[in-house]
C-alpha cells in the first residue's frame, strides 16, 4: 500500500473541501484533498442561483467544475479516493487514514465529508435501486425521457429534482408527506406553474413494485391506498451524517449526529476541524455558500496552528 505524509488532509471534495483547499494552496501548505466525487453533492443540484457572484443561474455541476478549475490554477486537484478508517497516533503525525490503496498520515485533519442521502426503507426500494429507483435526478433523469416518474419529498432537493425532470419526463408526480412543501418559496412558486407536474400532499409511499424494473408504487393518503403506474421514482427526502468515520475520530456529535464545532470550526478532538453540511455551524443553514465559508475559516485556523508547531 502506498504511503503519503501531509501537514493537512482534507476529506471531502464538495464546496467546503474545495474552498478549504483553495485557501490551503494560497497559504502554500502541504495538503491533500481526498474525495469520492469531485464537487460533492453540489454537482447534483438542478440549478444554483443564490451563490454570490453568479450573473446567471447555473447547474450545480457547472459551479463545481468552476471551483475545481480555480483550485487547479493553484496547482492542486482533488484526489479520488475513499477513506475507510481513521486512527489516532502519537508523535508528529497525529492521524493515520486508510484509503483504497494508500495510507495517509496527517498532522491535522479537516472533515468536510458532507451527508448521505436518506432512504425510505420500504419494500421494493433496495430491490429496484438502479432499475427505476434513483436518488439523483441530474444523474439519472436522462434515462426517463418521455416517461412517467415520481419524486418523493417536499424540500428544496425534491422540488428542484421535480423541476429538472419536468423538462425530460412525460409526467412528474411530486409526493409530499406533509400538508405543505418545505422548499424555498421561490422554488414552490416555480413548481406550481409547471403543467406536467402533479403535487400530492399528505401522502406516504408504502411500496415500490414491478417485475424486472419499477412499474408502480403504492401510496397512502387519508387512510386509503392507491397505486400509481410509473417508470421511475426519485427519492429526495434529505440527508444524514456518515457517522462511521466520525465515531472513529472520537469527536462530539449533537442529537442530529452533526459534528459540534466551536470557534474556527474546531471539533472536540484536538487536531481535527470540520466544515460544511456535516457540522452544526452556520445556524444549520446547509448551503453551498456556508460550506465554502466554513472551509475557509477552518483552513486559516489550521494554518495558524501548524505554524506554531514549526
Amino acid at each position: 500500500m502506498n504511503k503519503e505524509k501531509h501537514d493537512l488532509v482534507i476529506i471531502g471534495s464538495g464546496a467546503a473541501g474545495i474552498s478549504a483547499s483553495i485557501y490551503a494552496a494560497r497559504y502554500k501548505m502541504d495538503f491533500v484533498l481526498i474525495g469520492r466525487m469531485p464537487g460533492g453533492n453540489m454537482t447534483e443540484s438542478y440549478d444554483v442561483e443564490n451563490y454570490p457572484g453568479l450573473a446567471e443561474t447555473v447547474p450545480g455541476h457547472e459551479l463545481g467544475d468552476r471551483m475545481i478549475s480555480q483550485l487547479e490554477r493553484f496547482g492542486h486537484r482533488p484526489k479520488i479516493d475513499e477513506i475507510h478508517e481513521i486512527s489516532k497516533l502519537k508523535g508528529d503525525y497525529k492521524f493515520k487514514l486508510i484509503g483504497n490503496n494508500t495510507e495517509y498520515y496527517a498532522r491535522a485533519l479537516l472533515l468536510a465529508i458532507g451527508l448521505e442521502r436518506n432512504r425510505l426503507n420500504i419494500p421494493g426500494e433496495k430491490e429496484f435501486e438502479g432499475r427505476g429507483v434513483a436518488y439523483c435526478a441530474t444523474c439519472d433523469g436522462y434515462f426517463y425521457k418521455d416517461k412517467n416518474v415520481a419524486v418523493v419529498g417536499g424540500g428544496d432537493s425534491a422540488v428542484t429534482a421535480a423541476l429538472y425532470l419536468s423538462d425530460l419526463a412525460k409526467n412528474v408526480t411530486l409526493i409530499v408527506r406533509k400538508p405543505e412543501m418545505r422548499a424555498e418559496p421561490t422554488w414552490q412558486d416555480k413548481i406550481k406553474k409547471v403543467s406536467n407536474v402533479i403535487i400530492i400532499t399528505e401522502a406516504n409511499v408504502k411500496e415500490i413494485a414491478g417485475t424486472d424494473k419499477v412499474e408502480k408504487i403504492t401510496i397512502e393518503k387519508g387512510g386509503k391506498t392507491q397505486e400509481l403506474l410509473l417508470d421511475g421514482v426519485f427519492i429526495e427526502i434529505g440527508q444524514t451524517p456518515q457517522t462511521t468515520l466520525l465515531n472513529q475520530c472520537g469527536i462530539k456529535l449533537d442529537n442530529n449526529n452533526l459534528v459540534v464545532v466551536g470557534d474556527n470550526q474546531k471539533t472536540s478532538t484536538r487536531g481535527i476541524w470540520a466544515a460544511g453540511d456535516i457540522t452544526n455551524g452556520s445556524n444549520s443553514l446547509k448551503q453551498i455558500v456556508t460550506a465554502a465559508a466554513e472551509g475557509a475559516v477552518a483552513t486559516l485556523d489550521i494554518y495558524t496552528e501548524l505554524k506554531k508547531l514549526k
